[in-house]
């Protein structure tokens, strides 16, 4: 079964009423850098949480400071913009030592008329005897019952989780049975997303019915092509004026990952013309760790001045800016002139065959057993890792667990080994792979 899509919480309040506080508190303390994914670290702006059985992934809308009233009361409008048009569920939260302040009641009004599920978070309540009385003050917000949470101390938050919880889309049976491909597009402002949507659409065999996304407000696009059907999750988007730059970064992250969770297939956009970024990089890494199909599109290729070896240069320059993804898809397009946009159906078609595809069990351990015999196994002090059996156990993305006698001793680089011979026999191309390692004794075998 593919991994489902996770409900996006996200958070909002005003500078120091403890976003971040709860943050950590439900995160754990050190999610700042994703550990596997060389080449990635970034602010926190997202973290999955998991409670009891249900996984949802945590987005902190906060951003820059300010200092006078107005400018926070501008601050909190974005912060809930960016909430309103992402999240399954916002958890508004305030602060039950400073009180119910204007700027809060204005931000209420707003999140009432997004007609998102609100849940209302009072902190610093670290004593019920002695706050209770303030916390009931919020009720006047009208956006339901306050929670009452002490994040610094960890109280409450079983309550608050099961408010949130609760509000969470049940898991739609209608969606089990949609077997079209759904593509994200992605990229920084400005590379060509929105003309390469609009490119695909106004093509005269594209039949095009706009439906709203279920509960988001990004626009999902139903396109035939060649008598198949595709639907693309298009993050282009608002377009903000005048924002500060650290809160459109921000605000980008953000859109990435509501339309990332949604989709199987992400199509990155790079502009050739600049080349690939760090931003890009940020954003390739989100669709990397969400375990997610990825075609790169280098567009304005038709700008780009070029001799005999223009493409190779620049495959290079996007394989080691972007080394943690070598299953990556590369294409050289052009949303403007239409150029190889049929290439682009075709290799959407063919990694999301490669995302969804199974590897009979027996096959698997053939080529384990001969990769083993290729290459020896590391040992350590004596002590040598034996591989027992492989099995894949999911897909989307295709998901293997290797059993063997010691988890210490399988190294990151032998599991990319291993990787690499099923990757010689059967391509997966345009798909990452994850692997669990499992340990077993001797005596179960």
């Amino acid at each position: 079964m593919a991994e489902q899509r996770k409900p996006i919480v996200a958070v909002v309040g005003r500078p120091n009423v403890g976003k971040s506080t709860l943050f950590n508190a439900l995160a754990g303390e050190n999610i700042a850098i994703v550990k596997d994914t060389p080449g990635i670290t970034r602010d926190r702006i997202y973290a999955d949480v998991t409670w009891l059985d249900r996984t949802f992934t945590l987005v902190d809308t906060g951003g820059i400071e300010p200092d006078s009233k107005d400018v926070i009361l501008s601050q909190m409008r974005a912060q809930a913009q960016i909430a309103m048009e992402t999240a399954d569920v916002i958890i508004f939260l305030v602060d039950v030592r400073q009180g119910l302040v204007d700027a809060d009641s204005k931000v209420a009004d707003m999140l009432r008329r997004s007609h998102k599920p609100v849940v209302l978070v009072v902190n610093k309540v670290d004593s019920y005897q002695k706050f209770m009385a303030d916390v009931y003050e919020f009720y006047n917000l009208g956006i339901g019952d306050p929670c009452p949470i002490s994040a610094a101390n960890k109280m409450g938050l079983g309550d608050m989780l099961e408010k949130v919880v609760s509000y969470f889309p049940e898991t739609d049976v209608q969606d089990e049975e949609d077997e079209r491909p759904r593509v994200a597009i992605v990229g920084k402002p400005n590379v060509g997303k929105s003309s390469l949507i609009n490119k695909l659409l106004g093509e005269e065999r594209l039949i095009v019915s706009d439906i709203a996304g279920t509960t988001r407000d990004a626009v999902d696009t139903d396109v035939t092509y060649n008598g198949k059907e595709y639907v693309f999750i298009d993050t282009a988007g608002l377009r903000r004026k005048n924002r500060v730059k650290e809160d459109l970064e921000r605000y980008m992250i953000v859109r990435t990952v509501s339309a990332v969770e949604r989709a199987d297939i992400v199509v990155l956009v790079i502009d050739a013309v600049e080349g690939v970024t760090e931003q890009d990089a940020k954003i390739a890494g989100i669709a990397h760790e969400r375990g997610k199909a990825v075609i790169i599109a280098v567009n304005k290729w038709d700008a780009v001045e070029k001799d005999d070896k223009t493409i190779y240069r620049v495959t290079e320059k996007v394989r080691n800016t972007l080394s943690y993804m070598p299953y990556a898809e590369i294409l050289f397009i052009s949303a403007l002139t239409g150029q190889r946009l049929t290439k682009l159906f075709e290799t959407i078609d063919m990694v999301s065959e490669n995302h969804a595809m199974r590897v009979a069990t027996g096959v698997l351990n053939e080529i384990l057993a001969e990769a083993v015999v290729m290459q020896q196994p590391p040992s350590d002090k004596g002590k040598r890792l034996k591989l027992y059996y492989i099995t894949q156990v999911s897909v989307k993305p295709p998901t293997f667990v290797i059993f063997v006698n010691n988890k210490e001793l399988m190294h990151f680089s032998y599991t990319r080994y291993i990787e690499n011979q099923i990757r010689e026999t059967f391509g997966f191309r345009g798909t990452p792979l994850r692997f669990l390692i499992r340990e077993r004794s001797e005596k179960e075998q």
